[in-house]
């Protein structure tokens, strides 16, 4: 009977210790996602450059992808309408990869401990 008791109390233990490991999981996750929303709201009004042409056009650009400006330099307004298109072209590409590492610059410290697999985009 003795023994019973003594199981039991090493289960109830037991359980008690799973309980609290689980209630601060579940508090580390939450914290990780109120972090995430903070980022994902500083991200919007956060602005990247984009340029090609040797800094001929030049544009900014916020991590929500919305094009805020576009400068054109004044020497390419006479050139042929084929380039000028390549090199706007390039300056978008550019801002973009700006916006993709930014954003993964951002997000890497919150979601270092969750194990995510390999090529997810955040934010989701």
């Amino acid at each position: 009977m003795a023994l019973n008791a003594c199981l039991a109390c090493i289960a109830a233990d037991r359980y008690e210790k799973a309980n609290l490991a689980m209630k601060n999981q579940l508090g580390e996750l939450m914290k990780q996602a109120q972090q995430m929303r903070e980022t994902h709201a500083a991200l919007a009004d956060l602005e990247v450059r984009g340029e090609a042409g040797g800094g001929m056009v030049k544009l900014k650009m916020t991590c929500r992808h919305e094009v805020r400006s576009i400068n054109i330099d004044d020497a390419l307004l006479g050139e042929d309408r084929d380039m000028l298109e390549d090199i706007l072209t390039a300056a978008f590409n550019d801002a973009l990869r700006k916006v993709d590492r930014t954003i993964q610059d951002k997000y890497s410290g919150i979601t270092a401990g969750l194990n995510l697999p390999g090529g997810i985009k955040l934010p989701f």
